[in-house]
């Protein structure tokens, strides 16, 4: 009933929060009397508060219209490639006039993000994707609201997050040759599982992945977040936070992990910063500081947006990753879409390089947790890996923001750049198709030998030792 009682909250307050931005614009129009007395800032300043407090948050744009790629202004076209019930792969096409700037368009490397299933939209990648489409082509994985996808689609479980992430890899390889994939804090772990599974089938692995962030081995350096998992059991999570969808959505009578109750969580690990926050909107709407305000703004617009996770997804991911660590142990087998069992194996990655990159302040994956892949994919040549650790970055900072701009960023592009297929090479792998592989899904493929790529210089700032500790800028 919470489900319901909530939703019925917010129905009752959504005309007030509305009610209070029309009475915030009233007292700051200047063409109202009532807007040139002493107390008419404060009072509208207040409204508007109470409107950010009381509105219904919905799913962001990405909004990425323009990029530069080597000082060219670059049109950004937003399209979905492949449409599945809980997740779209979404591509950010660039288009040029320019025939200097189209040519290298076409020589970047193609890269799947792998955004997070765990609260917010994949949106929250924004800097991410934006950043990344200077020296890339932008793939990402935009998963669904689970409130809005009927009953009639059927279940979702890790399992099918897994296969989800091998289809968009193999999706993105039958164009270009090959492909890079990105994943970002929880995706770690089942981007990891996809790879595994594709290396022991035999088939075309990914030429690099890069792991920010994420619970590969939840045990190390333990946060707030993986003691909560550890000390609650498993049929607490089942018992006190999964609900039906209400029936005013599609997905009504779907078991879920509801968005709301995520939000809370969040809010409350740090509440004191969120108060400090809105108090600040406050006194810079009575300041007249508009560019703080909007600031704000965008920050929440964002942050409360959240969606709600299909339960079967949610209470697999707490027992496989956080209370069993059957990744770590090599206990975990995942089933694929034939139906059919299958052990996953790190160590089986042989021709994916691998990039692991951790904040010195994550307060949600501690020290340590994502550079256990290192040690997992220990048959990938030393030469191929490589970690980075980034001084004073929290768990967003690895992402998004200044550092990820100047300091992740840079050793990022250049590590996909080494590991890269030669265009010519490229073209030749996506014309030419491989015999299928006998123990591979239908839609997988058994890949010719990997060519090597070509020795290039690291550009300036890329990591000149196996293991790098970046060091931000003041």
């Amino acid at each position: 009933m919470l489900y319901q009682l909530y939703e019925t909250q917010r129905s009752f307050m959504e005309p007030f929060a509305e009610l209070a931005q029309a009475a915030s614009k009233l007292y700051s129009n200047p063409l109202n009397p009532a807007s040139q007395t002493p107390l008419a800032q404060r009072v509208s300043a207040g409204y508007a508060l109470m409107h950010r407090l009381g509105k219904d948050y919905v799913k962001p744009e990405f909004g990425i219209r323009t990029v530069k790629v080597n000082g060219v202004d670059v049109a950004i076209h937003e399209r979905v490639e492949i449409d599945k019930p809980f997740c779209e792969l979404r591509r950010f096409k660039r288009f040029s006039d320019d025939p200097d700037t189209l040519q290298a368009l076409k020589a970047q490397p193609p890269v799947l993000i792998v955004a997070p299933l765990s609260g917010h939209y994949a949106t929250l990648l924004r800097d991410t994707v934006r950043t990344m489409l200077q020296d890339h082509k932008v793939y990402i994985t935009d998963w669904k609201n689970a409130r809005l996808v009927p009953l009639s689609d059927g279940e979702f479980h890790l399992d099918d997050y897994v296969n989800y992430v091998q289809e968009f890899i193999r999706h993105i390889q039958a164009i270009y040759g090959n492909c890079h994939v990105m994943s970002v804090c929880q995706p770690t772990v089942p981007v990891l599982a996809a790879v595994s599974l594709m290396a022991s089938r035999g088939e075309k692995t990914p030429l690099s992945m890069t792991m920010m962030g994420g619970p590969i081995d939840a045990r190390r350096s333990p946060t707030s977040v993986n003691n909560l998992a550890t000390n609650k059991s498993f049929e607490w999570f089942e018992n006190n936070v999964i609900y039906r969808v209400p029936p005013n959505f599609p997905g009504a009578g779907r078991r879920v992990y509801p968005g709301f109750l995520q939000h809370t969580g969040f809010v409350a690990m740090n509440p004191d910063r969120h108060a400090s926050s809105h108090y600040d909107y406050f006194k810079d709407l009575i300041k007249g500081d508009g560019a703080s305000a909007e600031a704000h703004r965008k920050f929440y617009d964002e942050y409360n947006a959240v969606l709600d996770m299909d339960a079967d997804y949610y209470l697999e991911t707490i027992k496989t990753v956080f209370q069993d660590f059957k990744l770590v142990h090599g206990t975990w087998d995942v089933k694929g879409v034939d139906g059919k069992l299958e052990r996953v194996r790190p160590q089986d990655i042989k021709n994916t390089a691998l990039l692991t990159v951790e904040g010195e302040l994550d307060d949600i994956s501690g020290s340590g947790q994502t550079r256990a892949a290192q040690d997992l994919c220990s048959n990938i040549p030393k030469n191929d890996r490589q970690h980075l650790e980034v001084e004073g970055a929290g768990h967003y900072g690895i992402f998004s923001g200044r550092r990820w701009r100047e300091v992740v960023y840079p050793q990022v592009t250049a590590f996909i750049r080494r590991h890269a297929l030669p265009q010519g090479a490229a073209k030749a792998a996506a014309a030419s198709p491989a015999p299928k592989s006998a123990s591979a899904p239908k839609t997988a493929s058994k890949p010719p030998r990997k060519p090597a790529a070509p020795k290039a210089a690291a550009p300036t700032g890329a990591v000149k030792t196996q293991w790098a500790k970046a060091k931000a800028k003041a």
